[in-house]
C-alpha cells in the first residue's frame, strides 16, 4: 500500500502534488482527471491509482500493469498559456524529470526514445502520455499521464519493447514513494525551464537519446520510413534524414535500422 504521509515529507514542490488523489482502483486515472469536476481543476492536481482497468498508452494501446507494485499516475494541468504553448515538449519534460530520478536514486543509465519513453538497458521503464482538453482552438486544461514499472518482477504479453522493471535491475524492492516525489520535484523545475528556455531542455532530452545520430526506423499506421535520426525541431518534432532531404516526423514509433 502507497504510503501518502512518507510520500508528502519527501515532495518539495509549490503547486505538483499538493493536491493528491489516491485510489485502490479506476478505469483510467487520465480520464479522472480530465473531467472538469472530478480534479476541481486544481492546477498540480496528481492522481495515484494502484489498478487501472483501462490504463492508456500511445495510439489507443493499454497500458498493462500489475497492481500495487508500479507508479500509475496523472498530473493536472491548468490555464498555463506560456506552458501550453509549448504543449509538444511537456512530454520531454517528463521523461527527462522519470530518467534524472532514476539516475539520482539508483545509479542506474536511462536511455531516452522519442517521443516519450524511458529506457534502461534496451528495455522499456516508463511511458508518458499526454492528453488535453481544448476550448475555442486554445487548451484548457492538459493531463501528463506517467506509467512506471517499478517493483514488477514479470511481464506478459507481447511488447514493441521489452518491458523491464527497476526491481529487477536493481535486484531489490524500490520504495515508491520516494520515487514519486523525486519525479514530481524534478518535473516542476523542468516545466518553469520549458517555459523560459526550451532550447536549453531540448538539448538535455537529446544528450539522452541514444538513436539521436544513428540510422532508424519510423512506423506510423503500418507506414515505414527510414533514415538517419538527423536532430529535435524546436517544437520536439524528429527530423529525418532521407538522401538529400530533410522531413519532419510528427508521430511515429521509433527503432533503430
Amino acid at each position: 500500500m502507497f504510503n501518502i504521509e512518507n510520500f508528502d515529507i519527501k515532495l518539495n514542490t509549490e503547486y505538483i502534488g499538493r493536491n493528491f488523489i489516491y485510489t485502490e482502483e479506476i478505469n483510467s486515472t487520465n480520464t479522472f482527471l480530465l473531467a472538469k469536476e472530478n480534479g476541481q481543476n486544481i492546477n498540480g492536481t496528481v492522481m495515484l491509482a494502484e489498478k487501472q482497468t483501462e490504463g492508456k498508452g500511445r495510439k489507443g494501446r493499454n497500458w498493462q500493469s500489475a497492481p500495487e507494485v508500479n507508479l500509475l499516475f496523472s498530473i493536472l494541468l491548468t490555464n498555463d498559456k506560456s506552458l501550453f504553448k509549448n504543449a509538444n515538449l511537456i512530454n520531454f519534460a517528463a521523461s527527462l524529470a522519470v530518467s534524472m530520478s532514476v539516475e539520482n536514486l539508483y545509479q542506474l543509465k536511462t536511455d531516452l526514445k522519442w517521443p516519450n519513453d524511458v529506457l534502461i538497458n534496451g528495455k522499456k521503464i516508463s511511458g508518458i502520455l499526454i492528453e488535453a482538453v481544448s476550448q475555442s482552438g486554445k487548451i484548457e486544461r492538459l493531463v501528463l499521464g506517467i506509467g512506471i514499472n517499478v517493483n514488477q518482477n514479470s511481464f506478459q504479453g507481447s511488447f514493441n519493447y521489452l518491458p523491464t522493471s527497476l526491481r529487477n535491475e536493481l535486484g531489490k524492492m524500490v520504495e515508491r514513494e520516494k520515487l514519486l516525489a523525486d519525479i514530481l520535484n524534478n518535473l516542476e523545475v523542468l516545466l518553469e525551464r520549458l517555459k523560459n528556455d526550451k532550447n536549453n531542455l531540448i538539448e538535455d532530452w537529446k544528450q539522452k537519446c541514444r538513436m539521436l545520430g544513428n540510422r532508424i526506423t519510423i512506423t506510423d499506421n503500418e507506414i515505414e520510413k527510414s533514415g538517419i535520426f538527423y536532430d529535435i525541431d524546436e517544437d520536439g518534432f524528429l527530423l529525418l534524414q532521407m538522401k538529400d532531404e530533410i522531413e519532419k516526423i510528427h508521430f511515429g514509433d521509433v527503432s533503430l535500422y
